[in-house]
């Protein structure tokens, strides 16, 4: 694939890139299409063109929020093409096809070496809305700065990012699929995989059927569960899910009891497994009551948008469940993500069914409106 052409009035690879961009400018306000300037990488970052970016459920609760960090380019789910390398970049070069990560890797600190952790002491979540290595902006318009969005910011045309924050991919892989690996598909997966190692004939109950919940059944289908329970409030989900592998689908609105309690009876006193996927911390507590005494697992995936505190009764752990959280489903993405995109070129694990809508950059604003009524899985915004 060609570098893509772009609408700046610099050529690539010449300094400052003046480029559109999706910018929000207050919490919940409509994002404007805006001429931003973008920097040149600076030592050991990358210039990317950005290809194709997917709208994560994230980037929602972030614009909704009320953090003073406006204006803001946001998109952390994206897929793009190096347009340049900054001084000490060894390991792209310019027409490199890559992925973005909003959690990265630098393979040197204690956690990245451990083999226990993906959990990055360098450059892992960035949520001052600047660059990691001077704590500065690379996008401006006008002279006024423009904060980035963890570590990414794919909601423009050209972005920067440390090159730890970045994995080189197949040119052969599709750009406009691939780019929902770097982060819900492979949360969900990696989730049931890495985090919770799901085992054959064992029953998993998913909380929120949503792209990430759908990764989730995904890989618990993959690994040999014998009961997958899907518990979701939208039934215009159902048909998706049934696809994808639940075998039970429970809507909490049609009982008059807990929904833990139907689980429990579904599943001789409890499911295997447990996963959060909605951001709702009081589902934590339902979810590890809907898990079997002794060895129940509930992993938590969601972010929260209200009240990010956890409460529940001590009995719960007292019992042998566990509760655990995931990123990016436990994956060191530098290291464990081309192996998926492997997977997905050699038919091993779905993509496309999770993409129910393409979109024009000018449309990122509908995008958001579906996502928010709850109308998509993914929105693939062609840049």
């Amino acid at each position: 694939m060609s570098l893509p052409s772009s609408s700046s009035s610099k050529q690539a690879g010449a300094g400052v890139i003046t480029c559109k961009a999706a910018v929000a400018w207050a919490a919940g306000e409509a994002l404007v299409i805006e001429e931003v300037q973008v920097s040149p990488p600076q030592p050991m970052e990358i210039r990317i063109k950005v290809v194709c970016t997917s709208l994560c459920r994230s980037d929602i609760t972030a614009w909704l929020s009320q953090a003073p960090m406006f204006p803001r380019i946001f998109g952390h789910e994206a897929s793009g093409i190096v347009e340049s390398v900054g001084q000490g970049v060894t390991e792209f070069e310019e027409g490199d096809h890559v992925l973005t990560l909003f959690t990265g890797e630098c393979k040197r600190c204690r956690h990245c070496t451990s083999g226990k952790s993906n959990i990055c002491q360098v450059l892992g979540l960035e949520r001052q809305g600047l660059m990691h290595s001077d704590h500065k902006t690379r996008f401006s318009i006008k002279g006024k700065s423009v904060y980035h969005y963890c570590a990414v910011s794919s909601f423009s045309e050209y972005t920067v990012v440390h090159s730890g924050c970045a994995v080189k991919i197949s040119s052969s892989a599709p750009l406009e699929k691939i780019c929902l690996l770097s982060c819900g598909v492979a949360a969900g997966l990696g989730a049931a995989w890495k985090v919770a190692n799901v085992s054959e004939g064992s029953t998993v109950v998913i909380f929120g059927l949503g792209t990430v919940g759908l990764s989730v059944v995904q890989g618990a289908k993959l690994r040999g569960a014998s009961q997958i329970i899907g518990v979701d409030t939208n039934p215009e989900k159902n048909e998706k899910a049934k696809a994808f592998g639940v075998t039970d689908l429970l809507n909490p609105n049609d009982y008059n009891e807990p929904i833990a309690q139907v689980i429990k009876r579904m599943t001789d006193g409890g499911a295997d497994f447990a996963f959060e996927c909605i951001g709702d911390t009081g589902m934590i507590t339902t979810a590890l009551q809907s898990c079997c005494d002794g060895w129940g697992l509930t992993v938590t995936l969601g972010v929260p948008k209200v009240k990010p505190e956890i409460t529940a009764h001590y009995g719960l752990l007292l019992t042998g469940r566990t509760l655990t959280g995931s990123l990016l489903g436990g994956w060191k993405p530098k290291s464990d993500l081309p192996s998926l995109v492997n997977m997905y070129l050699n038919q091993e694990i779905k993509i496309d069914e999770y993409i129910t809508h393409n979109m024009a950059f000018e449309d990122i604003n509908e995008a958001f409106e579906l996502m928010r009524e709850g109308k998509c899985l993914r929105c693939v915004i062609h840049m």
